[in-house]
């Protein structure tokens, strides 16, 4: 497709969605849980015409020498087929927020004053790999009253087009429409470029995938970005702590999956505790595989832990994010060390403190700067489904408008309102 024709398409799709969004808007709660339950229907109904589809990006990425692991990331099974689906029908379940009103206060002019939540209007989506996020993304866009555009990855383009094509059928069989969801038909890079610096069209960019992804995005968008950069998370074992307990949180928070963006890079530990911590956590680590990058104090430490894979942490692993079954392990101080190291060298993710000291606690979760901050959990709950939004589009380290994960109210605004009964100002 040459450059003309990839602008003309794009612009299209912008129209289009534009068109949508006002339909949207308007939608009512009705409706647009109607459209939720009819695509986790047709999904249930087409498993085995959507893994046909799958299949033949499967047999392109192997043929195209994809690692095992990603090609697995391609996979659409029955499961999570029908995890999809549940998604949708939890979605449908959840309260319309469009239309609530907050904070509606009278003024000494007589008029009433307040804020009501309303749809984006349109957002673009790039992501890579899993096209279960063309549902996600979908099902979340109809919920909140938006139209979105969806760009996703070449490897899965019949897999994501099978799906769109269900979501444009639930919409037009509820009485939405169809162009509420568009996917992006061409596997050309240039469709982003256009994407990302369409204003007239386009509010927001939600891009979802590698650094190299978010970064190129967030350097050339004309429209506001809501960016997740990585995620170099943190688990800080305080003294004083229950040791059993921080053993069995920080297992989990390193190896219950090594491959998502809340998995636990980091190991902070106090000096008080290390020595019983790390030959507990050391030995559960050694036992599953986990290489640990220690100071030159940790690795000592855990140098007569039996099987253990010690190497020395290099001034970068403070900054990895490995998706792997390495950790780095630090001993600092105290508190006030981990505060300050989390600062410094995390991506503003989801940082974790396991103590049994309040005030700790307390200083943690106030000066820890991250979208998600956690006592005695394991950094693994950063999730749209474990913190009841239903559904997440993706987890925003931004500062403003949206932080941690992103869910229907991320997808939202407020404006004011004020209601009056004839009211001048003087």
């Amino acid at each position: 497709m040459n450059a003309t024709h990839t602008l003309e398409l794009m612009n299209t799709l912008g129209q289009q969605a534009k068109a949508a969004s006002a339909l949207m808007a308007r939608a009512g709660a009705a409706t647009k849980g109607g459209a939720l339950r009819r695509l986790a229907m047709l999904l249930r109904e087409q498993v085995a015409p959507l893994q046909a589809e799958n299949a033949k990006d499967l047999e392109r990425a192997r043929a195209s020498g994809l690692s095992e692991p990603m090609v697995d990331r391609l996979r659409l099974t029955p499961k999570v087929i029908e995890t999809c689906a549940q998604g949708c029908e939890q979605l449908a379940a959840m309260p319309d927020i469009i239309g609530e009103l907050s904070g509606m206060k009278q003024m000494p002019s007589g008029i009433r004053v307040g804020q009501m939540r309303v749809p984006i209007g349109v957002f673009g989506m790039i992501y890579e790999s899993r096209p279960n996020v063309t549902i996600e993304a979908a099902s979340l866009s109809i919920k909140s009253g938006n139209a979105c555009i969806l760009r996703g990855g070449s490897e899965a383009i019949d897999s994501n087009r099978a799906l769109a094509a269900l979501v444009q059928r639930a919409l037009l069989e509820s009485g939405l429409p169809a162009d509420a969801v568009q996917l992006v038909p061409t596997t050309d890079r240039e469709a982003v470029g256009q994407l990302i610096t369409m204003p007239q069209y386009v509010d927001v960019i939600i891009p979802r995938g590698g650094r190299g992804l978010i970064e190129r995005i967030s350097r050339e968008a004309k429209v506001p970005v809501i960016k997740h950069l990585d995620g170099n998370c943190h688990t800080y074992v305080d003294d004083p702590c229950d040791i059993a307990m921080a053993v069995k949180v920080a297992d989990n928070a390193k190896t219950q999956k090594y491959s998502p963006c809340n998995a636990t890079e980091s190991l902070l530990v106090a000096r008080g505790v290390a020595a019983d911590f790390l030959s507990r956590i050391g030995a559960v680590y050694a036992a599953k595989g986990v290489e640990m990058r220690g100071c030159p104090e940790a690795q000592a430490l855990l140098a007569g832990v039996p099987g253990a894979k010690v190497v020395a942490a290099t001034e970068q692993d403070w900054s990895e994010e490995y998706l792997a079954p390495v950790v780095s392990v630090k001993i600092v101080d105290g508190v006030d060390e981990a505060i300050a190291h989390i600062n410094r060298y995390s991506s503003h993710h989801t940082d974790a403190i396991l103590t049994t000291d309040h005030v700790h606690a307390q200083r943690f979760l106030r000066e820890v700067d991250s979208a998600s901050v956690m006592v005695n959990a394991s950094t693994r709950f950063a999730d749209g489904f474990e913190y009841g939004l239903g559904a997440e589009i993706g987890i925003s380290t931004d500062k403003f408008h949206a932080r941690g994960p992103v869910g229907v109210e991320g997808l939202t605004s407020l404006k004011y309102i004020v209601l009056g009964e004839g009211e001048v100002r003087g």
